[in-house]
């Protein structure tokens, strides 16, 4: 079987986002599965392909572009309201359906389309219609958007998000609709997208890796988190435990936060070190004696949540945090306010230090995901590649 991945971002180096190591997760399965994939859509600037003879690339795209004028801002609103698309589906109207039909055909023949997010089958939503399609929505986006907006840092801003909004809703219908089966990333967001049961499966994921990590954990930091900062979503779960939860622990707790942050952040406290983009993930979270996972989004799952269990590594968690994620091992504590969330965190570092806490079982935990994964992936290729016509 032969799929084409189309995504707003192909495969070019290390993935740097969240979406970006999903879409790779479910790359990884799909072969796991035995189809051949191939890819479509755009490249980061400067970055090279991974996959250079099954892409093909749009251009260059960078999803992460700085901070835009006054001016240039409402001119790209000015013109996704003039083509009935979010700003970001417009940004990528920058090849024309022609030229994405062009780009699409050279990977034929293909057995059927898997569409990666919503961005980039948004804006050329003409040219993937009545092709069998299989979406997976990393969220119900037109929920993030509205969450976004109530927290935007300015009118225009709001105003813009709010739109994107309205519109991601009818656009999340369309294509739920036409596609021939939906994957969410979790059972709360298959309900939030509203498709029939017999449409759709939450698909759980695991982070991709080449072999299980080894040697003796020696953590240099008490609590650590890592994550995407710079998505709005992201920045208000860093926000948040900055904000209400650091000042309620202990002044000798260490703390080191991986990521990008955006430009100009503050570090308030001299007790946080902020290191930037790490290139071994795994290799920083076993340095943290707990991990803090502060998302407050109401859509959406977190990978580092499901990275910091497959180690096996004691957390607290906002119930955001472990949207996704069933069942929960011994060293894994659910709070979500700023009190008991700190409360637990000073619990957790203790009982560490001292030795109290041991790891968990972390292997077995993705163990029984990945089995999961398989089956809904195998289910969802049969879905994909049956002659029936979706019931709306």
């Amino acid at each position: 079987m032969h799929l084409v991945f189309v995504s707003s971002l192909v495969p070019a180096g290390r993935p740097q986002s969240e979406f970006e190591i999903a879409n790779q997760a479910i790359v990884d399965g799909l072969r796991r599965a035995g189809a051949r994939v191939s890819f479509l859509g755009f490249r980061r600037p400067g970055a090279e392909l991974s996959d250079p003879q099954d892409t093909a690339c749009l251009g260059e795209f960078d999803p992460d572009a700085g901070p835009a004028s006054a001016v240039r801002e409402l001119r790209r609103f000015a013109s996704a309201a003039a083509s009935g698309l979010t700003v970001s589906s417009d940004a990528m109207r920058i090849v024309t359906d022609t030229e994405l039909r062009g780009a699409l055909s050279r990977l034929e023949p293909f057995d059927g389309i898997v569409l990666g997010g919503v961005s980039l089958a948004g804006a050329f939503e003409t040219v993937f219609a009545g092709r069998p399609c299989l979406l997976v929505a990393h969220a119900v986006e037109h929920i993030l958007a509205a969450e976004n907006a109530r927290g935007a840092p300015s009118l225009l801003e709001r105003f813009r998000l709010s739109r994107d909004a309205r519109v991601l809703k009818t656009l999340e219908r369309r294509l739920c609709g036409s596609a021939r089966f939906v994957l969410a990333l979790s059972e709360e967001d298959r309900a939030g997208l509203g498709v029939a049961d017999d449409r759709s499966l939450a698909l759980p994921l695991v982070i991709p890796r080449d072999a299980a990590p080894t040697g003796v954990r020696l953590p240099g930091f008490d609590i650590g988190m890592i994550g995407d900062w710079i998505a709005p979503e992201s920045l208000t779960g860093l926000e948040w435990f900055l904000q209400d939860v650091l000042p309620k622990l202990h002044p000798h707790v260490t703390f080191a936060i991986a990521g990008r942050v955006p430009r100009g952040f503050p570090s308030r406290d001299k007790r946080v070190l902020f290191l930037g983009p790490v290139v071994d993930h795994v290799e920083f979270l076993r340095q943290c004696r707990v991990i803090a996972l502060p998302a407050q989004a109401k859509t959406g799952v977190q990978m580092a949540a499901v990275q910091t269990l497959e180690l096996g590594l004691p957390a607290v968690a906002t119930s955001a945090s472990l949207r996704g994620i069933a069942a929960l091992p011994e060293n894994v504590r659910r709070a979500d306010g700023p009190k008991k969330f700190a409360a637990a965190l000073q619990d957790l570092v203790v009982s560490q230090r001292t030795g109290m806490l041991p790891d968990a079982d972390g292997e077995a935990f993705r163990a029984a995901r990945l089995t999961r994964m398989d089956e809904v992936l195998a289910e969802a290729m049969n879905k994909l590649v049956s002659k029936s016509v979706p019931q709306r």
